[in-house]
């Protein structure tokens, strides 16, 4: 990666620069990973609903009704 550092006066590093082809690479990177966090909270959430539900199978827990499911929507 070709980077270029942007310095003031005192030579305090203040921007880089770099190709276009790198920091469209970053993008992609940056909107993969922002995908697989996506599926992850997904898959966490999915893995509750299921415990949850399991628990009110096992009489462990009671059963919203679905009023209250879609508010807490």
């Amino acid at each position: 990666m070709d980077i270029q550092y942007i310095t003031d006066k005192k030579g305090h590093k203040s921007g880089v620069q770099l190709p276009m082809k790198d920091w469209e690479q970053i993008q992609k990177d940056l909107d993969e990973l922002e995908r697989l966090r996506n599926k992850k909270l997904f898959l966490t959430e999915l893995a509750e609903a299921v415990e949850e539900m399991r628990q009110i199978k096992d009489g462990k827990k009671t059963a919203r009704n679905a009023e209250d499911f879609i508010n807490e929507l």
